[in-house]
Parts: structure tokens; sequence; C-alpha cells
């Protein structure tokens, strides 16, 4: 590409890839596409997950949105693309003609904070790519949260843009703020359709019934913790560290209340079209062209959300009361942001609640896709083998429900839809690819570590395991108490006791009054000459699940300190050393925050 800082005036066209765990870089990049419409730019939006990486060579332009999950890592959607950019043959100049842009999203409380935004960037420079406008950090520690680094990074992305690609002179540079349009038209239908269906049709689902719903906590436990069998009348193909995507549906009664809220209670079984008339804007997934108000706000759009700025910001088009628009003002500006944290974020107010005090808000039919965020799929590490349980998918989900600073009473939705599950109750489930991989040699050895609920796709690689003959597995569980919250702890001693794995247990809150507390990492560190073993000397893989709070973490630091003792090496080496296995492929996390 030329080195000119002016282009072609013809190409005003860009492409924004994002990838997502929770839905807010696919939010982001929305928002980044409209605001590049004032730069009249025409975007296209697309998922990591569904847009080919060879397709990348034959791009001119590209923005990509990355969030980051776990400690560090990159969302499951972006692995595809970055296997691929990490291939060794490719030629330093295979982007020479690629400008590109990265904003990444994370939290530097992190150590690894924004990493697979940093990486790449890194690694699209290094093949020849250019960067047109300096990397976006959005941090959720800001008082703005990833605003705080979003709007001004907005700002430098439209300026760059419009000097790098000018528009005519008769056009001008670039358009004020004002309302976007729409990004669907709907239409009142004449008739009611005879079946009105919740979901467009994937070949990807797996329709399944419900066999088992049950408590693994002690009654009197504070943690609700739940197995689930779902039985299929077809084969399911899964691999250890696979996840179980389901669609939460949310509680009639409250989709009944909202809708009186918002004054649809009239209108809420009238059919209508949906036509999709902004293209640089996502729709939730499998949307029918012909649904209801009650559909959407049972199947796809989430009222009980927790509303991010954006929200607010589209919030101020649609009142028409004065002193709530200035209410409004306060929230989004930077002098109000600690009140707007306090309002919102602080005390987990909710869409809904939010609605119900800015009365004087109508929002137009066509807005609500804007307006409300998608009811997004959750996803649920399988904890199951489907070697030894053909055509069924097995789950260990904690319950979600908590209060807030001010005492209102949440739940989880989906895992309140799944508690309300009855046997033969019918569900769909689609499966997606995870990040654990198993050696071939079912007698390499293989470490895992999963504490409370991360046991659950540790069930999946001790059963596929077993069922390959191997006895080389070691589990390191940890939980509070042996008899309130030791999750399959039968199933452990009993292969323990068959010498089919040998296992290794922390109950942090049973030991005596004033005593330490005993974690995984710290058994991990009393068995070190057999951990060092068995990772160096064995060429072992070590699998860490679970919350990405502190424990990966601690984790990481138990093998180096293991490798500093044992290995006779200094502490960089050591640090060294379990970078190389994580490159190696044989350090593996499945952490979710």
């Amino acid at each position: 590409m030329s080195d000119n800082t002016t282009l072609s005036r013809v190409n005003r066209h860009l492409l924004i890839l994002y990838a997502t765990e929770t839905g807010t870089a696919q939010e982001t990049a929305d928002r980044i596409s409209r605001e590049c419409r004032r730069a009249y730019f025409q975007c296209r939006i697309c998922s990591m997950e569904m847009y080919s990486p060879e397709a990348l060579i034959s791009e001119t332009l590209v923005l990509f949105v990355v969030a980051t999950t776990g400690s560090g890592a990159e969302p499951r959607a972006m692995t595809p693309l970055w296997n691929l950019l990490l291939r060794s043959h490719l030629p330093h100049d295979l982007f020479e003609d690629l400008d590109f842009s990265v904003f990444g999203l994370g939290d530097s409380a992190y150590e690894r904070f924004c990493w697979p935004a940093k990486k790449l960037c890194k690694r699209l420079l290094s093949l020849g790519a250019r960067e047109i406008c300096p990397r976006g950090e959005g941090d959720d520690q800001h008082r703005l949260g990833l605003y705080g680094a979003l709007e001004p990074w907005i700002d430098n992305l439209l300026e760059t843009l419009s000097r790098f690609y000018p528009s005519d002179s008769d056009v001008g540079n670039l358009r004020p703020p004002s309302k976007f349009p729409p990004r669907v038209i709907t239409t009142d239908m004449a008739s009611t359709p005879e079946t009105l269906k919740p979901y467009s049709a994937d070949s990807n689902h797996f329709d399944v019934t419900v066999r088992r719903n049950r408590r693994i906590t002690a009654e009197d436990w504070f943690q609700d913790v739940r197995h689930f069998e779902f039985v299929s009348d077809r084969h399911i193909e899964y691999n250890p560290g696979d996840m179980a995507v389901i669609h939460p549906i949310a509680i009639g009664a409250e989709v009944n209340s909202f809708l009186t809220l918002m004054g649809w209670a009239n209108l809420a079984d009238a059919p209508f079209s949906i036509l999709h008339s902004m293209l640089d804007q996502a729709l939730p997934d499998r949307i029918p062209c012909i649904t209801t108000l009650r559909v959407l706000f049972t199947h796809h759009l989430d009222f009980n959300a927790v509303p991010r700025r954006s929200f607010f910001q589209i919030l101020r088009y649609f009142t028409t009361d004065d002193s709530e628009r200035e209410r409004l003002d306060e929230f989004l500006s930077l002098e109000g942001a600690d009140e707007f944290y306090e309002y919102c974020q602080l005390v987990k107010r909710t869409i809904r609640e939010v609605l119900s005090e800015f009365r004087s808000v109508r929002i137009p039919g066509d807005y609500i896709f804007d307006v409300f965020p998608p009811l997004r799929p959750r996803h649920f590490s399988i904890a199951s083998s489907a070697k030894c349980h053909p055509r069924e998918i097995h789950l260990c989900v904690a319950i979600v429900k908590y209060r807030t600073k001010l005492k209102m009473p949440r739940k989880g939705i989906c895992t309140s839809y799944l508690a309300n599950l009855r046997p033969d109750d019918r569900l769909q489930i689609r499966v997606e690819k995870g990040v654990i991989k198993l050696p071939d040699n079912p007698h390499v050895p293989v470490i895992c570590v999963g504490p409370g609920t991360g046991i659950a796709p540790m069930r999946a690689v001790i059963e596929d395991r077993i069922d390959a003959g191997s006895n080389a597995t070691t589990l390191y569980f940890g939980c509070r108490s042996k008899c309130k919250d030791h999750h399959y702890g039968t199933e452990w001693e009993t292969y323990a006791e068959s010498k089919r794995i040998t296992y290794r247990v922390a109950f942090s809150r049973d030991g005596p009054e004033g005593t330490k507390r005993t974690y995984v990492q710290d058994l991990i560190l009393k068995d070190k000459d057999n951990v060092w073993d068995l990772l160096n000397d064995q060429q072992g893989i070590l699998i860490i699940s679970g919350s990405s709070n502190k424990m990966p973490a601690a984790i990481r630091r138990a093998i180096s300190s293991i490798a500093e003792d044992c290995g006779k090496v200094l502490k960089e080496d050591a640090l060294k050393f379990v970078n190389e296995m994580e490159r190696e492929g044989r350090l593996i996390e499945e952490c979710w925050s």
C-alpha cells in the first residue's frame, strides 16, 4: 500500500470484526459502526465466529473489537482466526494492503489486561498490516467503564479515517451527532399466522428432554448447585471441554408486568413483521420474521439486564420530560460519572427498574432492538463424556441468586430457567467447541484442577480418559465443606479406590477454627515432587477450570514455584517454564468471570 496519507475517495467501506463472550464487544462494534456513519463510511459487522479467516487477506480496512475472557484468554469466537495468524509459514508482508485498528475490552484488575487485543495488534503488524489508529483499551475499572476509553478512541478514529480516506469535498468530513435511524422496520400484520415460532430454524440446535434436575449441595447450604441430565433422540457429538449453549426463557409473570409497565399490554400479542433495514447493526440470533412483543421479551430481548451507558444515551431521545432529560444528561457527563455508577452499576439496577422511574419515556416499536440488549444464550461446560453417555449431556450449574446493596433480590435468568425445569420438559441445546484438547495417548499424565463448579469439564475429562483405559489422571478439587458442597465426591472417591485416578481434595472451611485455610494450590505445592515429575519429566498436561478470580493465577504461581524449587532454576526461568507449557498446549485454562 502507498505511504500517502490520502487514499482513494471511492473506498468508503470498512469491516468491523468482533469477538465477544457476554455481548459487550458486539454492542461496542454496533456503536463504532453508528459513529462511522458520521464519517460517511458504510460498515459491515461480523462476529469472528461467522467470518472465514482466509478472507482477511482480501480486506483493505478492518476494525477489530476484542473482549478478554478468563484471566487473559481470547474469546472462543476469535480462536479460528488467531490460530490461522499464528501459522509460522506466513510471509511477513501478507497483509501489506491492510489498514487496521484494534479496540480491546478488559479489566485492569487482571494481570493480562486486554491481552487478546494486544496480541492481535502485534501479530498483524508483524505480518505487514498498517495500524492507522492507536489501539484502544476499554477498562472496567475506569470510572466510566469501557466508555472512558471508547469515546475518545472513536473521536480519534473518525479523525484518522477522515484524514486517510477523505470524502468528496461537497459532502464534508463529519456529520454532527444526531438520533440514528432504527435498525429494523416493523409492519403490523393484518392477520395472525396459524403458528408463531419463537425462533427461526437452526439445524445446529438439538431438541433434548430433561431426565434429571438434582440439587447436589446440602439443602441447608447457601449455594444451590444442580446436576442436570438431558437426553436427545439423536446422536450428539462433543469432546471434553466443549460447551452446552442454552437460550433462556424469561418468566411469564415478569414479562406480563414489564409489558404493562411499558403500556404495551394491549399490543403484546399483535403480530408484526421485521425488516432488518440497517445492516451495519446486529440483531439477536434466530429472530423470526414475524413475531409479537410477548415473544420478543420472552425469548430475545432482556429487560432484566443492568443497562450500560449506551442505554441512557439512546433513552435521552425518547423522554418528553425536561427534568428526566436533565437527569440523563447528568448521568452521561464526566462530572456525573460517580452518580451514574452509584445509581446503576453499584446496586445492579435493571432496565425495567430504570424505565419505571423515567415514566415519560416512550420507545417507538422500530427502536426496540436499539434500546434493549439481546437476551443472550449462556455457555455451560459439559460435565459428561459422550463416550460414556451417548445421546446425553450432563451439566453442573450453580443457580445464581443474591441480593443487591439495596437488598433487592436478583436471580440469574438462565439458571432460574434451568432450576425450574422438570423431568420430561423439552428445550434446545447447541454444542460449541471448547479449549481443552486431551493427548491422543491416554497414558500421558493429565493434572486437572477444578474447584467448585470448575469440576464440570473435569468430570468429562476423567470419564473420557477412564473409558480409554487411562489411570494417569490426577484431580485437585476444592470446596468449602465435605458434607455441604463436595460435588460428585462419591464418584471421585470410588475412582481413586480403584486406582483409576489420583484424587486430592481441599475442604477450606472444615479445618479447626483459627487454622490457615487449605486451597488447591496448597495441595499442589505440598505434592511438588510428584507434580514436577508429571509436568516436567513425563511432559504431562495441566488443565485449570473454574472462576477466573484469584485461583488460576495462584495455580500458575504454584507451578512456577515448583519449577524454581524442583528444577533448580532462577525465578525468570521458572516463569518461562510455565509460559512454555502454555505455548505447547500443555497448560490449558477454561475459566470464566
